[in-house]
């Protein structure tokens, strides 16, 4: 099964798993567009409702209460039933919500809190879903690039939404993008439900046609190498998440830039990330089929990656341009993009008819630096007056993260 673009009247064909997983990437992009607005949009937020950085970062961090409470329930779903029927209610139900956020913030302070948790509880099956279809139809051989591009979907989104949103801010007012990115996620569902079918490609069935069995939790958790996964996911996450919710604000406060300027500065670290995750699942790939162990490939990429983003972290306190904070800020997002083809795809290596749920149960520990890691930023730039701190522990367990994984990571089969 493939897809056909037509271009100067020459056919190229397209394999169906492509479409699969650029459709997956999309709602990645959604899914991020729509959790990353409020971080440019609450700098205005703050104005309007009077709130301190404390207060600001409970706004951003209730998002993943909802996000954690359902990870592993969206892996269990979608290996039972499909990714497709998953993913699909999951973006509806996020983008209504994203479209509530406006009138649940003049309504109240707890309305805010509960719409952002409804919005997480949706997005939470945005990548255990999309798992379950890479390995539904993505043959194994292409896999770290599908995930890679999957991914990657959240730094393309994140370079569209902070510049987008921070001028829908300036010139509509801040409700706007939680309008305009909730429509967005509605048109997107019904590409999908459309487009895509519920089962396998043609090729995969063929290999080894699918088969009901209970899922082994204890095997899975009793890994050494699924521990390992995460740890790096925790803290890629811990990093990730900093860098999403505080970024604007980091170069507004730090540097005394625009609203507008604080949007544009914070999106190119994610275009450089975008561009580096796309090369890591390409090279990952080639790695692989050139005869190189999974093992060494991912523990390669994450050491690179991992490591290489906590120590430019470290460089950020002596950082006194605002040119200067955004070069480090790419170089920090480039390095952490490698790792996209790293512990992200190291689920199909150890155990490929259970990613998904390996990446559900993954994300709930990963989610936890949303609530504790965004929230303490707050606490501590509060107490502290910069955002030197919070950098330095970011680095501290980005490090360590990178240390685990070189000990006990692993690219070979331990569950079939």
């Amino acid at each position: 099964m493939s897809s056909v673009i037509v271009t100067n009247d020459v056919e190229v064909r397209r394999p169906a798993w492509f479409t699969v997983v650029l459709l997956c990437s999309a709602a990645v992009f959604i899914a991020y567009i729509d959790r990353t607005n409020i971080s440019v949009a609450s700098i205005a937020m703050k104005e309007q409702f009077h709130w301190t950085e404390t207060t600001k970062g409970f706004v951003l961090s209730s998002f993943f209460i909802g996000y954690l409470i359902l990870q592993i329930a969206s892996g269990t779903l979608a290996n039972k039933y499909g990714g497709k029927i998953v993913l699909g209610v999951a973006v509806v139900w996020w983008s209504l919500f994203t479209i509530l956020t406006p009138p649940a913030a003049f309504l109240s302070f707890p309305a805010l809190i509960a719409a952002r948790i409804a919005l997480g509880l949706g997005e939470a099956a945005v990548f255990p879903a999309s798992i379950n279809m890479i390995g539904r139809w993505v043959p194994a051989a292409k896999r770290s690039r599908a995930v890679a591009i999957c991914i990657s979907g959240l730094s393309l989104g994140t370079v569209v939404s902070l510049p987008l949103t921070g001028w829908l801010v300036r010139e509509h007012g801040w409700p706007s993008p939680f309008y305009v990115f909730g429509v967005v996620g509605l048109v997107w569902a019904g590409i999908w439900f459309l487009r895509v079918g519920s089962g396998r490609s043609a090729e995969l069935e063929a290999e080894a046609p699918i088969t009901r069995i209970a899922i082994p939790w204890g095997r899975i958790l009793r890994l050494a190498p699924v521990w390992a996964i995460f740890a790096c996911h925790f803290a890629n996450n811990w990093m990730l998440y900093l860098l999403l919710a505080w970024l604007p604000s980091y170069f507004k406060s730090t540097f005394g830039v625009s609203l507008a300027s604080a949007g544009l500065l914070s999106a190119a670290p994610w275009l450089t990330s975008f561009v580096m995750a796309n090369l890591s699942g390409v090279a990952a790939d080639r790695m692989l089929a050139a005869g190189r162990s999974a093992g060494f490939v991912r523990k390669l990429l994450q050491t690179v990656g991992g490591g290489g983003a906590a120590l430019i972290l470290l460089t950020l306190p002596h950082v006194s341009t605002a040119s200067t904070g955004v070069i480090v800020m790419c170089c920090a997002a480039g390095m952490l993009g490698l790792c996209q083809a790293a512990f992200p795809a190291n689920g199909f290596d150890i155990a490929p008819r259970y990613a998904d749920v390996i990446w559900g149960i993954s994300n709930t520990f990963a989610t936890i630096p949303g609530i504790i890691g965004v929230a303490t930023t707050g606490w501590l730039v509060d107490r502290t007056g910069s955002y030197n701190t919070p950098f330095i522990v970011t680095a501290g367990i980005g490090l360590t993260a990178t240390v685990i994984y070189l000990i006990f990571g692993s690219g070979s089969r331990h569950i079939e």
